[in-house]
């Protein structure tokens, strides 16, 4: 085994011991799941939902790519959960590239297979270009949000950027804009995945500053591909601390290694968040469930009977 003890006690000191028996079981959870693109990847998305339905999570969300680039898998992926499983099913909803009209037919179609939860987003333009609104389609998500309530009594969740937008003109601005969505008629606003509590801590005491009192869930990302997070990272503006970047180094070659230093350091996050009194925490799953799993286990949510 190539995975070093050294490494194991740098990462119970850098943790602070986690002690997670304290927990009484009482946190809920929510997943994300993106819309597959192959036959395959199908299989393990829904080998995903099966393991993780169970655990009788808050919702499902379902991505929406680039553009509407995955329109028709995000709602076939949504209608299956609706249609096999328990678990509510949010898809999510984006105004890139697209008419209020068009936007109108995708959240008809949703309404239409009992879909009732809107994960609704400005969006990313597809890549290189700026986001320009469509001339006949929302300038933005509280935009998007009012078009929705209109349509529909839809559960809505919107995004928060706990570092800040990467587009924003300040963090005064992006606070300014998360109102707005919530103004609009969001139910809640799910942040984007950062890596040190604090981070949290202190943007959601900005907002309650701000006059926010919604609910701020903390979406995780657990880190299971390095590169991959450095990536998403640099996309969205979440910073990576260098003590992370430690712990993984030397993991390239070890696969079960690099899952246990990451299951270690998102449930050790998990556990100061509900510290600090968070019960609902949004997990970026990849479509895999090992991670998100081990970490509700950790966290005493167990599978309904």
């Amino acid at each position: 085994m190539n995975f070093s003890l050294t490494q194991l006690e740098e990462a119970r000191r850098a943790l602070d011991v986690p002690l997670f028996a304290d927990l009484p079981g009482d946190a809920g959870v929510s997943f994300e799941f993106f819309p597959p693109n192959s036959e395959k990847m199908a299989e393990t998305l829904w080998h995903t939902v099966e393991v993780l339905a169970p655990l009788a999570p808050r919702f499902a969300s379902v991505t929406y790519g680039a553009g509407g680039s995955t329109r028709e898998r995000t709602h076939a992926t949504v209608a299956r959960i609706v249609r096999e499983t328990k678990v509510p099913a949010a898809a999510h909803l984006t105004c890139v590239n697209a008419s209020r009209a068009e936007i109108a037919e995708v959240a008809n179609a949703y309404w239409d297979v009992g879909v009732r939860h809107i994960v609704a987003l400005r969006g990313d333009p597809p890549a290189g270009e700026t986001f320009v609104p469509h001339p006949e389609g929302y300038a933005g998500a509280a935009d998007l949000v009012e078009g929705l309530k209109v349509l529909h009594p839809f559960e809505i969740s919107v995004a928060a950027y706990p570092e800040v937008h990467p587009q924003a003109l300040s963090p005064q601005a992006d606070l300014d804009n998360l109102k707005a969505k919530l103004e609009a008629g969001a139910t809640r606003a799910i942040t984007q995945f950062f890596f040190a509590p604090e981070t949290f801590f202190r943007f959601r005491d900005k907002a309650a500053a701000a006059g926010i009192n919604a609910e701020i869930v903390p979406g995780i990302l657990p880190v299971s591909n390095v590169a991959q997070t450095r990536k998403f990272a640099g996309m969205c503006g979440a910073a990576i601390p260098a003590w992370m970047e430690r712990l993984f180094d030397g993991l390239d070659d070890n696969p079960p290694a690099r899952q246990l230093v990451a299951a270690t350091i998102a449930a050790e996050l998990a556990r100061k968040l509900y510290a600090g009194g968070v019960r609902h925490f949004h997990f970026y799953t990849l479509n895999r469930a090992e991670l998100s799993f081990a970490i509700c286990h950790l966290l005493g949510i167990r599978a309904e009977k």
